[in-house]
């Protein structure tokens, strides 16, 4: 027989149990209480089998056989309770349009690394035309003479002291370091974890793991008091990088509709590295990539 048992309803089993037992102490004390005023008669014999007891008229045992089948039937009772007991999980709501987006939002396209432009090209050289009458009336050189005798005093020439040379120049900065590319479509996209090792295609696991993050969202959220009071509802758009390693990195909210909504999403983002939740990154050409994600996290009074 298939007997199921809510936490409510073992505790109130237990309760009754309890005061039955000590409804059944109380009536057990009264009675041999009165029996105890009206008096038992001593046995006198102190060598006899008999006189083992003082007063012989009252005897304890005569009801062990009774508690002994009460007490039997109370622990099989409790063992069928402790085994009827199941624990029924919160049944998590989940919007049946939860991962479309109503309106196109504008999103500012991730920011990656662009190279330097290139330098300028070197302007053209400036070709100057020389007038033909400098060409055709050239100077005659002169002749000087060089000839030295015995008497001819040659003097050393004064050798001018050279300025030292300038410093060199200081070496050009470092590189500044690469920065990965961010996509927004590749030809695998992250997933939610817990559906790797399913039967089926990317499709089929993709499905599985939308269905997991959904649950996962919408398990750990609390509609804000303030946006509750007020009756605000709407989708709150919270963006995020998955990161190569399954992290998530750089989460913010794009489409806000207050009243504390885009905090919370924001939070139970976050709460997926608090918990240690890593993702299957997203790949391109078969290499883990940075992939920018859309969420969107509706809420909806009930």
């Amino acid at each position: 027989m298939d007997v199921s048992v809510t936490g409510t309803q073992l505790a109130l089993s237990f309760a009754g149990i309890i005061l039955l037992m000590l409804g059944i102490i109380l009536f057990m004390r009264r009675r041999y209480s009165s029996k105890a005023d009206a008096g038992y008669a001593s046995s006198g014999a102190a060598n006899s089998i008999k006189g083992r007891n003082k007063y012989p008229g009252a005897n304890p045992f005569s009801l062990s056989g009774t508690f002994f089948n009460l007490g039997l039937a109370l622990a099989l009772g409790i063992v069928a309770l402790a085994f009827g007991w199941t624990q029924y999980e919160k049944e998590v709501f989940i919007p049946d349009d939860a991962l479309e987006i109503e309106e196109d939002i504008e999103i500012e396209p991730p920011r990656t690394a662009e190279p330097p432009p290139p330098p300028p090209p070197p302007p053209p050289p400036v070709i100057e035309e020389v007038p033909e009458e400098e060409i055709l009336e050239e100077e005659e050189p002169e002749f000087v003479d060089m000839s030295v005798d015995e008497e001819t005093i040659v003097e050393a020439p004064i050798v001018e002291e050279k300025a030292p040379p300038p410093p060199p120049p200081p070496p050009p900065p470092p590189p500044e370091p690469k920065v990965e590319e961010i996509f927004k479509v590749v030809e695998q996209m992250p997933r939610f974890p817990g559906c790797e090792n399913i039967s089926g295609g990317d499709a089929e696991k993709k499905k599985c793991a939308d269905q997991k993050m959904l649950e996962f969202i919408y398990k750990n959220i609390k509609y804000p008091a303030i946006a509750r009071e007020n009756g605000v509802e709407g989708t709150v758009v919270v963006q995020f990088v998955v990161d190569q390693d399954g992290s998530i990195n750089d989460a913010k909210v794009v489409r806000d509709i207050g009243a504390g909504c885009g905090e919370e999403s924001l939070r139970v983002v976050g709460l997926m590295n608090k918990q240690g939740i890593k993702w299957t990154p997203g790949k391109q050409r078969g290499r883990p990539v940075k992939v920018q994600f859309n969420l969107p996290v509706k809420f909806r009074l009930e």
